[in-house]
This record gives structure tokens, C-alpha cells and sequence, in this order.
């Protein structure tokens, strides 16, 4: 046994480029590389089957590996000590589409990442851009779409399948004349996320101006995140209420009955805003126990004032053959009145799973393909 693997009735402590560093033995007999199929890279070890639990006869460190003989098992284990190190330094598997997030305020617009779609359609590095764009910043613009249903298709089957809502696999924001959502009148549309009704509310949402000659009607987009990390900082126990408690939303017509409790305020594991749910129109009645209600409810309406704030807001006119993609678990989105009768004022929508995004980046990134924009890869 080599000295420098310390061996205890749990685990074992190794020196590794941040000091000693502590594996238990069942981490290290489970994911041992026989552990898995080469081929389909699926589990094929059971370590529930293991007669007892899994301790080390000897380890030792060779040729830049630890290996590891364990007792009462014909069985030897091998680990890269490079791969150790990684996971030590960062308490996971490393993951390309683990990007942390870019936020912005105001005056974004000009900023945002923007790409034609024959680029997107013809270009690996350029789908990269895209999608790496949805990750970090939450928001992108293709523009050069032509005026098709399936411009709009081939586009999201880029970043991954369109998934199906209460409104089908994909929608359209016209007028109406029995309209089922406020989009499908002239009004203008509160800051919102979409569809917080849904048990799972949709990840990416795709809106493809096929036709604006309508006099008004400009886009209103902020990044919710930049907004709640802003909100936590100067009001940190509303913060907590709105990123703790779940509020019900809904959305009732004849055909559907969408129903489901959604936190205002979404935080990822590591307990950073991952982004918000958000929609007035479809809230539904808040049913927390009432002496709570006493500080959630000026807690929400103080983030809701925050939301409207100009330092946030971004506002532009979204024309024809131009496509608006973003998160919709972060970019919170609205839109100004238009006049109806001064022209045509059509998009069509559909979204796509934020899970599949991450997998297409990875994918990419796995082929080279980074999506880092020029600058950043000199």
C-alpha cells in the first residue's frame, strides 16, 4: 500500500492538488469504469447486490491512477487521478452546459445575440452560439426567417423536439374574436412568464413575427434573474417568502382546466436565481394560510413593482422574418397596445424543452463547437 493513500472504515483520503481529499467507498466501488456499458454508457452494476459494504483491501497511487483492491472481492479498481482531482475541485462531473449566467438591464437590446437562420440551419458553430446565447444570457434573435410555418419548426429542431401545451404544439398571437388569453386581443400584456398553469411549465419559447404593420405594439423584455438577485439584495425576507412559498395559477376555458402551484422566485441547486413564474393574469387565488398572506402579498407586490422598473426594461419592435427566443423560466416578457386597425400584427409560437437545449450544447461542445462569440475565442 502506498503511504500516501490513507485508508479508513468508510473511505479513504488521497492527496490531491487542494490538499487531502476524502472518497467514500461505496462512490468509488459504484462508479468504477466496469460499472457501466462502454457501449450505451448505461449502469450495469448493482451495488445493492454487494453481500456487504464495499471496503478497501489496499489502494495505492501508480502511474497517475489510484487503484484499489477490495477485500473479500476478485475485483480491481482503477480512476484517473487527473478525473478525481476535477471532481474534487468542482463537487460534480464537469458539465459544458453549466454555464453560469450573463445578466443585463436595460438598454440589452443591442446586445443580444443575433443570427440568421441559415446560419443556425447550416452552421454547427453557429447552433452552438444559439444555444450557448439561451444558457447564459437567457435570450437570442434569428433573424432571415422566411414567412412559413416550417421556418419556425426547423429553427426550434434545432436546439430540440417542440413540446405540446394546453394551446397544442405551437400557437399563434393574432386577434381573435372570441379570444382564450389576453395576447389574443390589442391590449397590452403585463411583464409575465407563460404558462405557469402547466405542471411543468415550458422551458424555451420561440415567437416568429410573421407580419407587424400595426401602429404600437413593441416587445417588452427583462431578465428576471438580474431583477431577483437586485430584489434579494434590498429585500431579502421577501426574497425568502417569494422563493420559498408556491402560489396557484390557472387557466379555465371549456376545453381545459390547467391547474398547478408554481414559486414566483425559482432557485437552482447551488441557490442562485435560476429564474422566475410570474403572471398576474393567471394567478389564481392564493390560498397560503391568511397570517402569512399578511407578508407575502406586499412582498409580491413590491417585486411586482420591481418588474416594472426602467433600469430593467428593454423595448423594441419585433419585426417580420425575425424570431424572439429566450427562457421562459427567466426572461420575463410583455408588450405594449397596438392598433388594431392599422395593420396586421401576427406571431407564431412554440417551445422546446430547456433540457433538450442543454443537451444540444453538449453535444456540440463534445464536436468542438463552444459557441463562444469571436472576441471571446481569440
Amino acid at each position: 500500500m502506498n503511504a500516501q493513500v490513507e485508508l479508513g472504515p468508510k473511505g479513504l483520503t488521497l492527496p490531491l492538488s487542494a490538499g487531502p481529499v476524502y472518497f467514500n467507498y461505496y462512490w468509488l466501488r459504484d462508479n468504477c469504469a466496469t460499472s457501466t456499458d462502454p457501449q450505451t454508457r448505461e449502469r450495469i452494476f448493482d451495488i445493492s447486490e454487494l453481500p456487504g459494504e464495499p471496503v478497501a483491501e489496499k489502494a495505492a497511487m501508480q502511474n497517475g491512477e489510484l487503484v484499489i483492491d477490495w477485500r473479500g472481492e476478485d475485483h480491481r479498481t482503477r480512476y484517473s487521478l487527473a478525473w478525481l482531482d476535477e471532481f474534487a475541485r468542482l463537487g460534480h462531473i464537469a458539465d459544458p452546459a453549466d454555464l453560469p449566467r450573463r445578466l443585463w438591464r436595460s438598454n440589452q437590446y443591442p446586445s443580444f445575440v443575433r443570427l440568421d437562420q441559415a446560419q443556425v440551419d447550416n452552421d454547427p458553430a453557429a447552433r452552438a452560439l444559439f444555444a450557448r446565447a439561451i444558457i447564459e444570457d437567457g435570450v437570442a434573435l434569428i433573424t432571415c426567417m422566411e414567412n412559413s410555418d416550417g421556418s419556425l419548426t426547423r429553427l426550434a429542431q434545432t436546439l430540440g423536439e417542440v413540446i405540446p401545451t394546453t394551446d397544442g404544439f405551437y400557437f399563434d398571437v393574432q386577434l381573435e374574436i372570441a379570444p382564450t388569453n389576453l395576447a389574443f386581443t390589442a391590449r397590452a400584456l403585463e411583464m409575465h412568464t407563460d404558462l405557469p398553469s402547466e405542471t411543468l411549465a415550458p422551458g424555451v419559447q420561440f415567437l416568429h413575427c410573421r407580419a407587424n404593420t400595426v401602429e404600437g405594439g413593441n416587445s417588452l423584455f427583462l431578465d428576471g434573474a438580474a431583477v431577483a438577485e437586485d430584489f434579494r439584495n434590498s429585500n431579502p425576507a421577501d426574497f425568502e417568502l417569494l422563493a420559498t412559498h408556491d402560489i396557484p395559477f390557472f387557466r379555465r376555458h371549456e376545453r381545459w382546466d390547467a391547474r398547478a402551484h408554481q414559486r414566483v422566485i425559482e432557485l437552482d441547486r447551488h441557490g442562485a436565481v435560476s429564474g422566475l413564474t410570474i403572471s398576474q393574469h393567471l394567478a389564481d387565488v392564493f390560498d397560503l394560510p391568511q397570517p402569512l398572506l399578511d407578508d407575502y402579498y406586499p412582498a409580491f407586490c413590491r417585486f411586482v413593482h420591481a418588474l416594472k422598473k426602467p433600469e430593467y426594461m428593454n423595448r423594441f419592435r419585433l419585426n417580420a422574418g425575425e424570431c424572439i427566443v429566450f427562457d421562459n423560466h427567466r426572461v420575463v416578457h410583455g408588450r405594449e397596445a397596438f392598433s388594431a386597425e392599422t395593420g396586421q400584427r401576427h406571431l407564431r409560437g412554440c417551445y422546446v424543452d430547456m433540457g433538450a437545449l442543454r443537451s444540444t450544447y453538449r453535444v456540440l461542445a463534445r464536436e468542438g463547437h463552444l459557441g463562444l462569440m469571436p472576441e471571446a475565442a481569440e
